[in-house]
């Protein structure tokens, strides 16, 4: 008798383990559905726009930014490049990589500088620049009526997150009889804080009277980054212009960035590009 009683449990036990593990997971699975189903719940994730919330170094942007320009064609990029070419006797090349520059269509975020302030954001640059002594006094203000401002994306087309976005400010040529001396021409712009990547300007310096290792030394310390390097083997052919010198940027992520500081002396400008 007991041992009648003893093998009954025992078959009740399995008959009970075998009916949890048939009905177990779909009973468990509809109490938890009742639990988030027809209910609100908030959860943080990334989101459109997180791309531009990622943090990038000033070094990083630099990088970035010069990639992407290196990537486009050139001689469809800079609105003076005819004039440049004219001046120099060269011609422009075409570069590709993993890089983009496209136009941002979205618009400036609400983090990013508006078009209607960005003037005012331009011309504080200029004079900043001018107290640093890299610019002179004579160079005028940038006049919104007399200006196309475009917005644009720089991305890392392989870590789309990486991204920089950039005013890009070129004096119209619609006009062409415009006075362009001691005027901005064109500027490459931080859209988060305004600082001034890249520039080109009419100026009555001539390169004699510039000392391009002060220059690039200031504009450097403008933008927070490291003292520039020398750069090594300046090709007097690398550039539209022999009036020129080549500086390297240590970069804090993926490598590091090269700037020109030149002057080309037919239409008397002097620039600050970056390239990589």
């Amino acid at each position: 008798m007991k041992k009648t009683a003893v093998n009954f449990l025992l078959l009740l036990f399995a008959a009970l383990v075998m009916a949890l593990a048939i009905w177990g997971p779909e009973a468990i699975s509809g109490y938890r559905d009742k639990s988030v189903l027809n209910e609100i719940h908030v959860k943080d994730g990334e989101g459109e726009g997180e791309g531009y919330r990622y943090s990038l170094s000033r070094s990083d942007k630099l990088f970035i930014l010069a990639e992407a320009l290196n990537s486009q064609t050139l001689s469809e990029s800079e609105s003076y490049a005819g004039e440049r070419q004219e001046a120099s006797g060269e011609a422009y090349g075409e570069t590709a990589g993993t890089y983009a520059f496209i136009v941002n269509h979205r618009g400036p975020s609400d983090r990013e500088i508006k078009e209607e302030e960005l003037f005012g954001v331009v011309n504080e640059g200029l004079e900043t620049l001018k107290k640093l002594g890299i610019l002179p006094d004579s160079v005028r203000e940038a006049d919104r009526s007399a200006y196309d401002a475009v917005l644009y994306s720089a991305i890392d087309v392989l870590e789309p997150r990486n991204n920089v976005a950039v005013w890009k400010v070129s004096l119209s040529n619609i006009q062409k009889n415009n006075d362009r001396g001691n005027r901005l021409i064109d500027a490459y712009i931080d859209a988060d804080d305004g600082k001034l990547y890249e520039f080109y300007v009419r100026t009555e310096r001539t390169w004699a009277d510039m000392d391009p290792d002060e220059i690039a030394g200031k504009w450097s310390g403008y933008l927070g980054l490291e003292a520039p390097q020398p750069y090594e083997g300046n090709n007097p052919l690398m550039e539209m212009t022999p009036y020129f010198k080549k500086y390297v940027f240590p970069g804090t992520g993926k490598g590091n960035t090269t700037a020109t500081v030149g002057y080309y002396d037919g239409i008397q400008e002097l620039f600050v590009k970056i390239s990589r």
